[in-house]
């Protein structure tokens, strides 16, 4: 099967159409056509059905797109690696992350990049961990920054590796004036009765679990996945909720306390990117930023919290 009519039928399924792909190479819609009709002989069976707006691809187009994709991944891969070893680590590394994470954790890994190799090009993506892991399987991010509660499986699509971060424990956050505020430890059955505020739908899972494990159902009134948002209904006593340090971290409502639950496991943080990359200087360069990002963190940061339950969170993530 020709590998330049895969990459050209890659660019019809990515744009939706013979016309939008012919855009993106700078092509006649004629030329597009062509291959296309060539690559579906080879293939004994028709990849797409031409609509009057697009084209929709078939089953046979669906699973050869999975692979079209990977073909991408392994010849920019390629590229990539010609371009570092040519300029000495210079070239391009394209970093998917989630928010708070993005706040925190890799704006610290990238300006360890740029003191160590200022010739590398580092292009930040803001994207949650499902969609930043589609960016890396398609091409358009090079690693991505991910995280998955305990008990959740992190979601790894074949061709991809992951590399542990670390962990990142999950605190109760309580309007000020909360009769848990004042406690240290706060146990979770205590709470059985409040409303709660639910954060993306991985967190609202785990908010479920974790209270189904303690005996009861949340009452989740509000939803947002916005840790700034989360706060300020917090703060106006409009419920409870779980945040993780990070996003206490990135940022703390002065109106809101913070305590830990006994028992409450952290999520995990991992960085993901294809196989093939590995070798890539650039995308090593940046796993072992983001590593040595973390592992500064853990030893350097004390949380900005509040008393024994701030003291009690740091001696945990310091000790795992």
């Amino acid at each position: 099967m020709d590998s330049h009519r895969l990459l050209v039928f890659r660019q019809i399924a990515r744009t939706g159409s013979i016309a939008g792909a012919a855009r993106a190479l700078g092509w006649t819609q004629p030329a597009v056509s062509q291959h296309l009709r060539l690559l579906e002989r080879q293939a004994g069976l028709p990849l797409v059905l031409r609509r009057p707006r697009g084209v929709r691809l078939t089953e046979a187009g669906q699973a050869l797109l999975r692979h079209a994709d990977a073909v991408a991944a392994r010849l920019q891969a390629a590229a990539d690696e010609m371009s570092a070893l040519a300029q000495l680590e210079g070239g391009t590394v394209r970093l998917a992350t989630f928010p708070s994470a993005g706040a925190t954790l890799v704006p610290a890994a990238m300006s360890l990049l740029a003191t160590r190799h200022p010739a590398l090009d580092v292009r930040l993506l803001q994207a949650e961990p499902p969609e930043a892991l589609e960016l890396v399987v398609a091409g358009e991010a090079d690693l991505a920054v991910t995280f998955a509660h305990a008990g959740q499986r992190p979601a790894e699509p074949s061709g991809l590796v992951s590399v542990p971060v670390g962990t990142d424990p999950v605190r109760l956050v309580l309007p000020r004036g909360h009769a848990g505020a004042r406690a240290g430890d706060v146990d979770l059955r205590s709470l059985a009765a409040e409303r709660w505020i639910a954060g993306c739908a991985r967190c609202t899972a785990y908010l479920e679990e974790v209270c189904g494990t303690a005996g009861f159902a949340p009452d989740v009134r509000h939803g947002s996945d916005d840790y700034v948002v989360v706060q300020s209904l917090i703060a106006h006593g409009l419920g409870v909720g779980l945040l993780p340090r990070l996003a206490l971290d990135a940022f703390r409502d002065p109106r809101v306390a913070v305590r830990d639950v006994p028992g409450l496991r952290p999520r995990t943080i991992q960085v993901t990117h294809h196989r093939e990359a590995a070798r890539t200087p650039a995308v090593r360069a940046a796993v072992r930023a983001v590593l040595d990002a973390a592992a500064d963190r853990s030893a350097g940061r004390r949380d900005p919290g509040q008393g024994r339950a701030a003291d009690s969170a740091h001696s945990a993530a310091s000790s795992s």
